[in-house]
């Protein structure tokens, strides 16, 4: 398996990996309604936020993303057909690494409020710390995760 940074030209790739999932599935519609096109990941990429794509083969299989400027990743996504094969930890430990390195000392992400969802056990699992439930905004009701540096 290969991580490298996403570049301009990946945007598509990262959108077809984003609506492939099958938990948190959200459709390009559903997306954008959001705000995210792939005009603002391409303006997000040109300035404070960094992605990375997992290739095995050549072939994209998943995808972060991560905010410096918020102290955020944004998300992770793997393809269903290859969960469980050490993508989704390389891919976390990628954003994680980059936003310690902009001198960050918390950073955070969201996810569905659910323990039975595969994402919220592996947030647990990689050392993430469930600090509760949003209430306002875009994330109402989704659990807020903090992460500090070692």
């Amino acid at each position: 398996m290969n991580i490298r940074i996403a570049q301009q030209d990946d945007i598509e790739t990262l959108f077809e990996i984003r609506t492939s999932v099958i938990e948190n599935y959200q459709s390009r519609e559903e997306i954008a309604e959001l705000g995210i096109t792939p005009d603002s990941v391409a303006h997000m990429l040109k300035t404070d936020c960094c992605a990375w794509i997992a290739e095995i083969d050549d072939q994209p299989i998943g995808f972060s993303i991560a905010n410096a400027t918020e102290a955020t990743i944004l998300g992770m996504f793997v393809l269903p057909a290859f969960e469980g094969r050490g993508a989704g930890r390389a891919l976390m430990q990628a954003a994680e690494k980059w936003l310690w390195s902009q001198g960050l000392d918390e950073i955070w992400l969201v996810t569905e409020n659910d323990p039975k969802l595969r994402a919220y056990g592996f947030y647990l699992h990689l050392d993430w710390l469930p600090v509760g439930v949003e209430t306002d905004g875009d994330f109402a009701g989704a659990m807020k995760f903090i992460k500090r540096r070692a």
